[in-house]
């Protein structure tokens, strides 16, 4: 308890658009216009000076953004891969604004807008857990954009609101404005690494600690708020089959991530996030696809276990 209040004491307070934490490439940002807004995305481009004519897009979790990409970034640009990474509105150095209709086909007009913006026609996409919902939506919105799908630990495998019950909005935010350093960490703990903490791990628990230090943190909270109602009551499970690029999921097979899980019963929890099965489940509704399962490895492969992960997104990517 004393390092955990140690580890608190030390927190930074982070700007709106973490204007005082720095990205581990050059970030970059185009005006977005949509729904009566003008809006801020931020990414980072990542050009390799050995360019060999393929493009992928990483695509951020919900608790997530940009940053978290960088042992990935370094490993496709020295393929030769040229790596485009947005922060979604709401996420990371993008604005974060007072109203906004969260949906996943408007997350992938505005990651089509970023690639617009730099003259990419084709791209690999690569999404993890919300980002993986992203990166399917994407898919089907823009297949002729879409060379390659790749979902890392995607959440939306299966439909949760047939087994969780509704909260509105102003319920989950409240539940954000409740959010302190040590209820993240533990979340973190017990979700993605089932008890065992690297030091490493610390920077993604301080990137949203830090947040909640802001006097504009019920901004945040707010928009955290409605990309929950985005995820629970805009399902992509039912559309795998709809699928027609070529697709690789990676799956920690630890992983047990379902939001809503605190909301439902002990015999229905365990029914809940079983990536060990869903992995398998989902790999035969898409077509075209294979599966490459981690064990031992839990919702982020590419933190957690990063060889596991990088050798057979390669060997895809370069086939």
């Amino acid at each position: 308890m004393f390092f955990l209040q140690a580890q608190e004491d030390q927190l930074e307070l982070l700007d709106l658009q973490l204007a005082n934490y720095e990205y581990p490439y050059e970030v970059t940002s185009i005006e977005v216009h949509a729904q009566n807004q003008t809006l801020e995305m931020a990414f980072m481009d990542v050009k390799p000076k050995n360019y060999n004519g393929k493009n992928i897009v990483l695509l951020h979790g919900k608790n997530f953004n940009g940053a978290y990409w960088r042992t990935t970034i370094e490993a496709l640009t020295a393929e030769g891969f040229r790596v485009i990474v947005p922060d979604q509105i709401g996420f990371g150095k993008s604005a974060k604004p007072d109203y906004f209709q969260y949906t996943f086909q408007q997350l992938a007009l505005n990651t089509k807008a970023v690639l617009d913006s730099i003259g990419v026609e084709k791209t690999a996409v690569l999404g993890h857990s919300m980002g993986g919902m992203l990166a399917t939506r994407f898919a089907l919105m823009f297949p002729e954009t879409t060379e390659k799908l790749i979902l890392e630990n995607p959440i939306g495998l299966e439909d949760w609101k047939l087994k969780v019950p509704y909260k509105p909005v102003e319920w989950w935010y409240k539940n954000e404005l409740k959010k302190s350093y040590s209820s993240i960490k533990n979340y973190q703990l017990e979700s993605y690494y089932d008890g065992n903490w690297d030091p490493s791990y610390d920077e993604w628990v301080n990137l949203l600690a830090g947040w909640t230090l802001n006097s504009d943190y019920e901004t945040i909270a707010w928009n955290a708020a409605l990309t929950y109602e985005m995820v629970f009551t805009q399902p992509v499970v039912y559309e795998f089959e709809k699928v027609s690029v070529p697709t690789l999921l990676i799956i920690g097979t630890r992983d047990r991530t379902a939001l809503g899980k605190n909301l439902v019963s002990d015999e229905v929890r365990k029914t809940m996030g079983l990536y060990d099965k869903l992995g398998k489940t989902t790999q035969q509704k898409i077509p075209n696809s294979q599966l490459v399962e981690i064990p031992n490895t839990g919702h982020l492969p590419h933190i957690e276990r990063f060889e596991k992960f990088i050798a057979p997104l390669k060997t895809f990517l370069s086939n």
